[in-house]
């Protein structure tokens, strides 16, 4: 069977590219590592790939807003290709620092590619500190390709700017509307909860979100954190341990979906 191609873009500052690339590669995939400098002298090509991921981190060291740097040069000199493969409809992830690389350029809520167009942003944590704990999550209403079949799942956060805002209430109610709120953090029991449960103070508790069709999602939490039973912070405490942990359907899902429709 054919191995769908994940291009895992890292720049100055990128720190989890490398438990992204072996996720995908668990779940099936060929991953690789780009630098975004490839991309931009034309020795890498977004359309070799069927799946991007723009992971955590902290690029070019969160300089102005948490992932502004990397978006604007996203938009500034990748904005055609980029624009040419989601129109293709492949997949995009991105996993915090990448999710707010994604809402800055416009890539979420709409699927746009224009730092003009940023509807919605990541603002710092109502604490007024880093947060770094795991949150239990519950999917939303959405049809995202990376959520099919997943239920309330528990993840690590880490993260300073990770508190979810739309620029008008309409906004929040498109998103609602289009079933595109992919993971609402919840209390142990399911419940909407302040904080810590929700651990930012995002609008609606909304842990990420789709496009409109699904194929790409952003998400605060770290699921390449939890991909193995054993990553559980409690798991010498829970008796037998499944192989796999929360995270791990994610990378699964994208990479079936990729196998099935784009390879």
């Amino acid at each position: 069977m054919p191995k769908p191609r994940v291009i895992v873009l890292r720049t100055a500052g990128s720190n989890c590219d490398g438990e992204t690339k072996f996720a995908f590669e668990l779940a099936g995939a060929k991953a690789e590592l780009v630098h975004v400098n490839r991309l931009r002298d034309r020795s890498a090509r977004l359309r070799d790939y069927e799946i991007l991921a723009i992971p955590g981190g902290f690029t070019y060291g969160d300089d102005i807003a948490a992932g502004r740097v990397l978006a604007n040069e996203m938009t500034s000199a990748l904005a055609e290709e980029l624009g040419e493969f989601v129109e293709a409809g492949k997949l995009v992830i991105g996993i915090c620092n990448g999710f707010q690389v994604m809402v800055k350029t416009g890539l979420l809520p709409d699927a746009r590619v224009s730092a003009a167009h940023c509807p919605t942003t990541l603002a710092p944590n109502d604490s007024g500190k880093f947060e770094d704990r795991w949150v239990h999550l519950a999917p939303g209403k959405s049809k995202c390709v990376f959520t099919e079949g997943i239920k309330r799942i528990y993840l690590p956060i880490a993260h300073g700017e990770g508190k979810f805002l739309a620029n008008k209430p309409s906004v929040l109610k498109a998103l609602e509307k289009g079933g595109q709120v992919a993971f609402r953090y919840v209390d142990p029991k399911g419940k909407s909860a302040g904080y810590p449960w929700n651990p930012n103070g995002s609008s609606a508790d909304i842990a990420g979100i789709a496009d409109p069709s699904g194929r790409l999602l952003g998400m605060m939490p770290h699921p390449e954190r939890h991909i193995f039973g054993y990553q559980h912070p409690r798991w010498t405490r829970g008796g037998k341990l499944p192989k796999y942990g929360d995270g791990f359907l994610l990378f699964k899902n994208g990479v079936d979906f990729a196998r099935r429709n784009l390879c």
